[in-house]
């Protein structure tokens, strides 16, 4: 057994019991992916991340990728490689792919929950297996031919990047100025230095295939003058795909890195001293719109990461503090004969703990609750029918995945390295790599700045607030219901509350973007309460999603098992602890958003 702790009841507790997804598997476009089959995946999933793919997870860390810049490789360690070619070997990776490219349809509810088991374990294993992945949208996107290369880079399994981040441009990618010049054979030449590239170099593959935004010559500024190409490490035949000659892209910097040090980061160069040649993606130049297909992907990784890392984290210290020994129960405190007892006899901890458990629970519902918003686009769209309005939704939950996700696994993590004592800092536990890790997350794939920025301006008011709209009222209707009985009728009028304080951060916001018409200064007001409610967003929905899992474990309750009976009285205990702890904040964002004003943006530079 390696470090990692999976919490497979859970996963199917949210699957099966409260997102009734038992109705769904097995039907429609999932109809060879019934109940039974799916939990068989799953299973098999938790004991390959809890053993070979955990494996290598301590040791990559400290023996990582070393580039070598006359050769521009970064060979991955042994132990990694035999933990990847396991995930590889296992197939899974196929769920959710195209059929006509290998793959097997799949809800990605299924994808999601298994996607956790992976990144929990060794995420680095997951990033260097996005070529089927990123091969499946290039099946959707491209040109006949491209069609054929998407199942050449499945059968084969290669490797692919997305390549959008510049050192100058940063996250301002329209910014960004590396040109694709046009051949007359059709192709196009990539010129141009990109950074931060996940996975950009390795050898785990023949070939790698990056995703690269690039702007044609002659085209506008910004965004809309980027289009995407795609640009082989090694060119090969489109009919076989038996490779040719070395393309003119290469690894020039593997960064070093705080966390995550398995999974190599690279500066690529592109069409220095040879030319670098590329495909325009399905002949259109619309890279941005096709960029963010693999961009929202990663962003729903990104939470999903965080929050795998999270519930493993706080199991860990959960196992620890059932066995360290130490003090008397506080109530003895004047005792001095009194028998030392388990931390977790301790007030303080517990409080802790409850945190953590809270927070690991209520955020791996949310990837659930998301995943099955997509699982309803997929069978919407198989059926033909209109999508809209559940695109919209998911739109409006990914930066709560991606952003509160990643924010509150980091903040939380601490209190399971806490929860260790001076224990914790050391490397015999896994708890301080988990930190360094994650810290990534809440950086990658857009800022949290950037999700609240996204979260207000795209997901809200550009969409009108339909969406969030229709959260809102799904939340008043579990309201009504009264779900959990008089057991959760204070919980639900703390959620009741939040909620409502909720709206009004949205309205003050509101108000003051029309402000914006007589003084356009009026916009940093906005700009000062946008990571505010992301974070406020968060809460709610969390706390929703934990009153309506609690609701289905009181109902269940009576009639359990003791082992049943223990696991859910702890899923009404977490909801109703989340909801007297965390949301009473949502009222304080609420106050600090309604009285803002522009005293920080009118403090002179040289005072900060």
């Amino acid at each position: 057994m390696g470090h990692y702790k999976s919490n497979l009841r859970d996963i199917e507790f949210n699957l099966f019991e409260v997102l009734g997804r038992d109705q769904l598997y097995g039907t429609g476009p999932f109809a060879e992916m019934d109940v039974e089959t799916a939990k068989d995946v799953l299973a098999e999933l938790a004991r390959m991340a809890e053993n070979e793919l955990a494996e290598s997870f301590a040791d990559a860390d400290r023996n990582p990728p070393v580039f070598d810049p006359k050769t521009h490789t970064a060979p991955v360690p042994e132990s990694f490689k035999k933990s990847y070619q396991a995930f590889m070997d296992a197939e899974y990776w196929r769920l959710g792919l195209p059929e006509e490219i290998g793959g097997t349809t799949a809800p990605r509810s299924l994808i999601w929950s298994y996607a956790e088991l992976v990144l929990g374990a060794n995420p680095a294993v997951w990033m260097y297996t996005s070529g089927p992945a990123f091969a499946g949208i290039l099946y959707e996107e491209g040109t006949e031919e491209q069609k054929k290369i998407a199942a050449i880079m499945v059968d084969k399994q290669w490797g692919s990047t997305m390549v959008l981040t510049e050192p100058d441009a940063g996250s301002d990618v329209g910014a960004g100025r590396t040109k694709a010049v046009k051949q007359d054979d059709g192709t196009w030449h990539i010129e141009g230095v990109k950074r931060f590239i996940t996975s950009g170099e390795h050898d785990m593959s023949e070939n790698i295939i990056h995703y690269v935004l690039a702007r044609p010559e002659g085209a506008g500024p910004g965004t809309k003058g980027l289009s995407l190409f795609m640009v082989p490490k090694y060119e090969f035949d489109f009919e076989t795909g038996e490779l040719g000659t070395r393309n003119g892209v290469y690894a020039t910097n593997v960064e070093h890195k705080m966390g995550l040090k398995a999974s190599n980061t690279c500066e690529m160069t592109f069409g220095d001293g040879l030319p670098a040649k590329g495909w325009l993606i399905g002949e259109k130049h619309d890279g941005i719109r096709q960029m963010f297909r693999i961009i929202e992907f990663a962003r729903m990784m990104v939470g999903t990461k965080a929050i795998a890392t999270l519930s493993t984290g706080y199991l860990n210290a959960l196992e620890y503090a059932k066995e360290r020994v130490q003090g008397p129960d506080l109530a003895q405190f004047m005792d001095k004969s009194a028998p030392k007892v388990t931390i977790t006899h301790h007030p303080d901890v517990r409080r802790s703990l409850m945190t953590q458990k809270a927070y690991a629970e209520g955020m791996r519902a949310l990837v659930l609750y998301t995943a099955s918003v997509q699982d309803a686009i997929q069978v919407a769209e198989a059926g033909g029918e209109d999508a809209t309005r559940l695109h919209g939704l998911n739109d409006l939950l990914l930066p709560i995945v991606k952003g509160y996700g990643s924010e509150k696994s980091y903040e939380q993590l601490a209190q399971s390295l806490q929860t260790f004592g001076g224990s914790g800092y050391l490397q015999e536990y896994p708890i301080e790599q988990y930190i360094r890790d994650a810290k990534i997350d809440t950086l990658y794939e857009g800022t949290t700045a950037i999700q609240g920025q996204d979260y207000f301006f795209r997901k809200i008011v550009r969409d009108q607030g339909q969406a969030m709209t229709a959260l809102s009222e799904e939340i008043k209707k579990f309201l009504a219901e009264a779900t959990g009985g008089e057991e959760l009728a204070a919980a639900r009028d703390q959620l009741a509350t939040a909620a409502v304080d909720l709206e009004a951060i949205v309205g003050a916001m509101l108000t003051d973007l029309s402000a914006t018409e007589q003084d356009v200064r009026s916009i940093y007001k906005v700009g000062l309460n946008t990571t505010r409610l992301l974070l406020a967003s968060g809460d709610v929905v969390i706390g929703y999603l934990l009153l309506r899992g609690a609701g289905v474990a009181a109902e269940k309750l009576s009639g359990a098992s003791a082992k049943d009976a223990a696991f859910y009285a702890g899923k009404v205990a977490a909801a109703k602890f989340f909801a007297a702890n965390v949301l009473p904040g949502v009222g304080t964002a609420r106050s600090l958003a309604e009285s803002v004003d522009l005293t920080l943006m009118d403090l002179p530079e040289d005072s900060f």
